[in-house]
């Protein structure tokens, strides 16, 4: 059988590969293959790394290798293909990337494609693939909410090492109300809706 040759990173190696994987105009090509190091330094297996990744064994492997012999310059570089190299995406997608991920458009909250092709004097197409090939889609919006607490950090190490390490023979239970769901007392549970009948309560419902 044959074995994965060894990753060792320097602590330059592992800081630039953890910039990658954090920044957000990193390439999703280039992300991959610095998570893929970093799992191979931490004694990852190539089919344990397959899996948690969703690549193949056997690209695992490659960019396992090709580190082992070329060091993180062979991880940048793409291998010459063969076909009409796509010479005006090259130059223009570092600038599609800045704009999308760094700059929005007049009376607007984000690009579209096709704002952003007029804006930059390519095809709407053009700007699709780079999006697709970076996953970038700058439509889509996700909300977060952060803590002001200046002891966040510190409570948040507690309440995860609890969950980590319990006390012997301790049972944790964590109990939380659920967003936009109210707390309400019933006797009777409410009959459904149904067409011509309104939602139905008890006469003694109290809202907590």
């Amino acid at each position: 059988m044959r074995i994965a040759p060894a990753v060792t990173l320097t602590t330059d190696q592992r800081d630039r590969l953890q910039d990658w994987v954090r920044r957000r105009t990193s390439q999703i090509r280039l992300v991959k293959r610095a998570r893929v190091l970093l799992l191979a330094a931490d004694g990852w297996q190539n089919d344990e790394i397959a899996r948690e990744l969703e690549m193949t064994r056997r690209s695992v492997g490659c960019w396992r290798t090709r580190f082992v012999h070329e060091g993180l310059p062979g991880i940048e570089r793409e291998r010459p293909r063969s076909g009409r190299v796509p010479r005006v995406r090259t130059v223009v997608e570092a600038t599609i990337i800045k704009k999308t991920t760094q700059e929005t458009p007049k009376n607007a909250t984000h690009w579209s494609s096709r704002t952003l092709a007029k804006e930059l004097g390519v095809s709407q197409s053009m700007v699709v693939r780079v999006w697709q090939a970076n996953g970038l889609k700058p439509h889509l919006v996700k909300t977060f909410k952060l803590s002001n607490d200046p002891q966040f950090e510190e409570k948040l190490r507690d309440v995860v090492g609890l969950y980590l390490n319990p006390p012997a023979n301790a049972l944790v239970i964590s109990a939380d109300e659920k967003t936009q769901v109210q707390a309400l007392d019933r006797t009777q549970p409410s009959l459904p809706f149904v067409k011509g009948r309104l939602g139905t309560r008890t006469h003694d419902y109290k809202r907590n």
